[in-house]
């Protein structure tokens, strides 16, 4: 059951209301059970394999805590082994299979595996990750081995982040489902509204732009120049807004219960420099790569200078395309970021004299949210030969662009995308919107709803944003209601 589907429109309200009607102490329970009934609405065998890996890094875990030396990391690779041998099996064995199998013609070796017919579990690279973080905090001794069965499988399963984030650590989010929660009406509101605003990005923007996207990028031989350059612009703002939106209702969810989920985006169109691009966007994973990642291999490598650090950047945004994704496509994608990133830190990070006046501000803006424009290029064809056909595509046609935009075919077919022109303006005011609430919570001239102290001004305030929303949603979203694109990571 997704966010955007009328079984969680029942199924939210009845968890909320059974969690708050329950004795403290049975909550774990509930939540634990309805996490489970949530993730097998997709497909209920797959539940099982959660259980195999939550199984299996419990009891590491414990191991882990008691043991010493070697043995601990023997432990900790038991655990490493069984989480992404799972995922390795279920979203890279056919990718893989495929290249070996290519290889093995090109060299005119005998390999006969097949393809294998693997319907990728919802969200597994996301839980995969959360587990991880579990044992490699224990092996580090930075967190305390848990007791509770239940307790650990809940962090694993807990339906607001199970599907798509935000990736959490056990440190924020473990003891969390000890304390008690006590109803609130000022902090339900703010949940609430922060659903509201997720479901706007979604269902308004992310759901909207989504028709001019796939226009092009289903069909990328009949469209180039402005067409390539609108749909990929669209796609920005649509990923972003169907991500963030995701992430919005998933930490909204959970403050109505009392739960605290870390933030995963931070304007990240206002940033200055593809590394302050990184600093803001799909946070749990970017934090998560550079612990787990970047940092022990540049410490490793810090004998080498420049070429330890770069060596060790390229490798964590290579990591970071192939969890995006089993094809090369994703792998491009992560490396042109690693490159861009390193081509920062080569030359100061990216900062020019007077970067800090707003005309430069506004500059360096404008070229990080192109170079991650262009990457999506590659994130969202089909092959690295379409990515290639649209990139060249983009810079063709605009010589005679001006004596055709003043006809209504040229229009229509290469700037509406033979959409209508109201959904095209609704895209527009979309964008325009989002810009502009975000530049102001960038400015801080918009204080967060639920931080306003004063009673009457906060809560009406509040009810009428979540009035709002609702009437945005009911009245301007999409007819053709699309997954949340991350649920296929």
């Amino acid at each position: 059951m997704g966010f955007n589907t009328i079984d969680f429109a029942i199924f939210f309200p009845l968890v909320t209301a059974g969690y708050f009607l329950l004795p403290h102490r049975f909550r774990w329970a509930l939540l634990l059970l309805a996490s489970g009934w949530f993730y097998m609405s997709f497909i209920p065998a797959y539940l099982l394999i959660l259980v195999f890996t939550i199984c299996v890094d419990y009891v590491a875990g414990r191991l882990i805590e008691q043991s010493q030396g070697r043995r601990r990391l023997y432990l900790l690779l038991v655990s490493v082994v069984a989480n992404v041998g799972v995922l390795f099996f279920f979203k890279y064995i056919n990718f893989f299979n495929t290249n070996i199998s290519a290889l093995a013609e090109f060299l005119h070796w005998n390999y006969s595996l097949k393809t294998l017919a693997v319907i990728l579990p919802l969200g597994l690279s996301f839980h995969t990750f959360q587990s991880l973080s579990y044992t490699i905090e224990v092996y580090r001794g930075r967190q305390k081995a848990e007791r509770h069965f239940g307790i650990l499988a809940l962090y694993v399963l807990f339906y607001p982040q199970l599907v798509a984030g935000p990736i959490e650590r056990p440190q924020n989010l473990l003891h969390q489902f000890r304390e008690e929660h006590k109803f609130d009406i000022h902090r339900f509101g703010s949940g609430l509204g922060l659903m509201l605003y997720g479901f706007v990005k979604k269902l308004v923007i992310a759901d909207n732009l989504a028709v001019f996207v796939n226009q092009v990028y289903n069909n990328p031989s009949e469209y180039f120049g402005i067409s390539t350059f609108i749909a990929t612009i669209f796609f920005a703002f649509q990923v972003y807004c169907d991500f963030s939106g995701y992430s919005d209702i998933a930490r909204g969810a959970a403050r109505v219960m009392g739960f605290s989920l870390m933030e995963n985006f931070r304007r990240p169109f206002f940033a200055t420099s593809m590394g302050e691009f990184w600093r803001r966007w799909h946070i749990s994973l970017s934090t998560w790569i550079r612990d787990y990642i970047f940092m022990p291999l540049a410490i490793k490598w810090r004998g080498l200078g420049r070429v330890g650090m770069t060596s060790a950047l390229l490798v964590a945004f290579l990591f970071s395309g192939i969890w995006h994704g089993a094809s090369w496509t994703f792998v491009m994608w992560g490396l042109i970021l690693g490159v861009a990133i390193i081509f920062e830190v080569l030359n100061g990070g990216g900062h020019t004299k007077g970067a800090e006046r707003e005309p430069w501000r506004v500059a360096r803006m404008l070229r990080t949210f192109f170079i991650f424009c262009l990457s999506l290029l590659f994130f969202r064809a089909e092959s690295l030969q379409v990515a290639v056909g649209l990139l060249r595509g983009m810079f063709e046609g605009w010589g005679n662009i001006f004596s055709q935009i003043t006809t209504s075919a040229y229009v229509n077919k290469y700037i509406f995308l033979e959409q209508s022109a109201d959904d095209f303006l609704l895209c527009l005011g979309g964008i325009t919107g989002l810009i502009l609430v975000e530049y102001l919570e960038e400015r801080g001239l918009v204080i967060p709803l639920f931080q306003i102290k004063r009673f009457y001004i906060g809560k009406i305030l509040l009810w009428l944003s979540v009035i709002l929303a609702m009437l945005f949603v009911l009245y301007l979203r999409s007819p053709n209601k699309s997954q949340f694109i991350y649920f296929q990571f």
